[in-house]
């Protein structure tokens, strides 16, 4: 039989854990309690902004708006650039998507995105910017990123078909041979290739880059077209990019790091990268120093220059 002692106690008869303590004490509490309550609420707003604020990146980087160097703390350029552009062509082939893992098309269209941003924003741009074979999941993604922002990049061309129809049809260097989004002037027309002689020499001046080639480029020059393997592949299939510019019969060269710089680490650069080390040289007419303002400072762990030992110092990676 319960007695009055061993019955629950009311509620106001409760003892809660500030009772016992001094009203300095209780104060003290209260206070602490305030302050913790306003650090998580500060903390929490705090994760707010940052995800808006990568929010905000996302959708500058799929328009082509963010500086692909704009958290390295590097000297800032006008957007568009305000040099003299440098006439030449810059093809990035698209024309690898079955070999790509959904995660890699991801990768490689925010590399697009950077890629479009740092010619836009280079003191000599290249001249024309193209992106060929554009299909499958990358052509998707793309149109799935800020509602197909790519289709708004300034001075851009995006093709179907393959690098190969610059030879086997001419066009205007502003000029898309397909209905696929371009911001380049539609008042020009194409023209079929006159010559057999005149698709030659089209052919003769286009350089597939690709690290395979035992081939080194020592320099860049106005007239000629820069293909770019538009692929994410952590270096899987060997000799991808040397084959097909052997198959397409055109030149083929790989950027002279070796000359210049002892990498610690595999020479395997992003497609973005790759660009800004040409606008590099555009700009400076200088590998090496293209090569140190670009590649990854992790890269050159224990690589020497001017005397001193490069440490791992966080570099971008």
């Amino acid at each position: 039989m319960e007695t009055e002692d061993t019955r629950t106690k009311p509620e106001e008869e409760r003892v809660t854990p500030s009772q016992g303590l001094s009203k300095k004490a209780q104060k003290r509490a209260a206070k602490a309690a305030r302050l913790h309550e306003l650090k998580l609420e500060r903390r929490a707003r705090e994760r707010e902004t940052k995800k808006r604020k990568r929010q905000e990146r996302a959708r500058a980087v799929a328009n082509g708006e963010c500086d692909v160097n704009a958290t390295r703390k590097r000297p800032k350029t006008d957007a568009a650039g305000g040099g003299s552009p440098f006439n030449a062509r810059l093809v990035i082939d698209l024309g690898f998507d079955e070999l790509m893992t959904d995660k890699e098309i991801n990768s490689l269209t925010s590399q697009l995105a950077y890629t479009y941003s740092a010619n836009r924003r280079a003191p000599h741009a290249f001249s024309s910017l193209l992106f060929t074979s554009i299909n499958g999941r990358t052509k998707e993604r793309l149109d799935a990123m800020n509602d197909a922002g790519y289709r708004r990049w300034s001075n851009t061309e995006w093709w179907e078909e393959s690098y190969e129809r610059i030879w086997t049809r001419s066009f205007p260097p502003s000029q898309s041979p397909s209905c696929e989004p371009t911001n380049a002037p539609a008042d020009s027309t194409s023209t079929e290739t006159e010559t057999t002689a005149d698709a030659d020499e089209l052919r003769k001046s286009v350089v597939y880059f690709t690290a395979d080639s035992e081939n080194e480029i020592l320099e860049l020059k106005e007239g000629e077209t820069y293909v770019i393997g538009g692929i994410c592949d952590h270096n899987r299939y060997k000799n991808l990019c040397l084959n097909k510019a052997n198959a397409s019969q055109i030149r083929h060269a790989r950027l002279p790091i070796g000359r210049y710089i002892a990498l610690a680490t595999r020479k395997v650069l992003t497609v973005n990268q790759v660009v800004e080390i040409l606008l590099k040289w555009v700009e400076t007419r200088d590998w090496e120093e293209a090569f140190w303002a670009v590649i990854p400072k992790r890269k050159f762990q224990g690589v020497e220059r001017g005397g001193d030992i490069v440490s791992d110092s966080g570099g971008e990676g």
